[in-house]
């Protein structure tokens, strides 16, 4: 009788998958007390997303230009987030609103970059472009008589790899090796530059800094995420296409290099990370026909992150909406939900 043919494991994803099944995340959310859970959690966060400077330099900020707008006026300006760092971003303020404004934090993800938040050409600022998928986001604040700070993520749009040789076709791919080589993660660099970004509009007399939130789709609903998690300053957040379990969506699923931090698994699941902005407000927007961050595994995350809002008192203030198409942003299920916790 012929000897049973042996069926061989070959592929890394297989023992990898093999290797999530039986790790406990240390600090996932167990119950306890929420406050002393996320102290614990948020340390050793700040830890896995790689060494940020403690010394900040200067913003020198300097305005490009200053434009009127039918929603009120945009600016566009560039401040340095650490040495070698310049931030491009547009500021756009509402005429429907008087100072100190509600501002929002908005980040664009794998697209061409910031300018997609007002609608206007990258190379040509004066030049108008239909934006898809609601990612005008510097524009439906403003519409809804919001304050915006649009900034350029690293590896995005103008602040794209320009300089080094033979890069990988998305530029972020090489940023992300590099910060690995330096102890640190891409995810923790932007994450920086939202902070300083927050320092820019201390600097301001024009920002409520008691209503400063962040949003972003995809990429940037990444950065929203972790954001929200590791800035005590943001008071509102509203992360689109990215909550989900990195079960369901990092390990099972092609991402760009971009979405990983080293060894998150052996201590959180995305919830938890979430959880970590508790009892603040968080607007989680998902789409039923996502492929790369599925509905099943969104609906698994949420309702683990309503049990950590459950404990910090705080579950009327978290919420999901679903959109009923790809993966994109939905300003109109989301900004509602969004404008009555701002109290608008």
């Amino acid at each position: 009788m012929p000897k049973k043919q042996r069926t061989y494991n070959l592929s890394p994803s297989l023992h990898h998958r093999h290797v999530m099944d039986n790790t406990i995340p240390a600090l996932a959310y167990d119950g306890g007390d929420a406050r002393t859970w996320q102290r614990k959690l948020r340390r050793k966060l700040r830890q896995l997303v790689g060494i940020m400077p403690e010394e900040r330099v200067p913003l020198n900020a300097e305005t490009i230009w200053k434009r009127e707008h039918p929603l009120g006026t945009i600016e566009k300006i560039v401040f340095t987030s650490e040495t070698y760092v310049d931030v491009p971003a547009f500021v756009c303020l509402p005429k429907t609103a008087e100072p100190p404004y509600t501002f929002f934090i908005c980040v664009q993800g794998h697209t061409t970059g910031m300018h997609n938040s007002i609608g206007v050409d990258r190379d040509d600022n004066t030049k108008p472009i239909d934006v898809p998928g609601d990612r005008d986001f510097g524009i439906g604040c403003m519409k809804r008589g919001i304050a915006a700070l649009c900034i350029e993520q690293r590896s995005f749009g103008e602040r794209r790899e320009l300089v080094q040789k033979n890069i990988a076709r998305h530029g972020c791919h090489d940023a992300t090796m590099q910060a690995l080589l330096l102890g640190r993660t891409l995810i923790g660099e932007r994450v920086f530059d939202v902070d300083r970004s927050i320092d820019y509009l201390e600097s301001r007399s024009d920002a409520n800094m008691k209503k400063l939130g962040v949003m972003g789709n995809s990429g940037g609903g990444t950065i929203s995420v972790f954001s929200a998690a590791l800035l005590p300053r943001l008071k509102f957040a509203m992360p689109s296409c990215y909550f989900c379990t990195f079960r369901d969506s990092i390990m099972s699923i092609y991402h760009c290099m971009d979405n990983y931090i080293p060894g998150i698994l052996n201590v959180a699941e995305m919830p938890d990370v979430m959880g970590l902005f508790a009892p603040k407000p968080v607007v989680l927007v998902a789409a039923k026909e996502d492929n790369i961050f599925p509905i099943k595994g969104v609906r698994k995350a949420f309702r683990a992150l309503k049990k950590i809002y459950r404990a910090a008192g705080a579950e009327k203030h978290c919420h999901l909406v679903v959109g009923s198409e790809g993966h994109r942003f939905y300003a109109d299920d989301a900004w509602p939900k969004m404008l009555k916790e701002l109290g608008g």
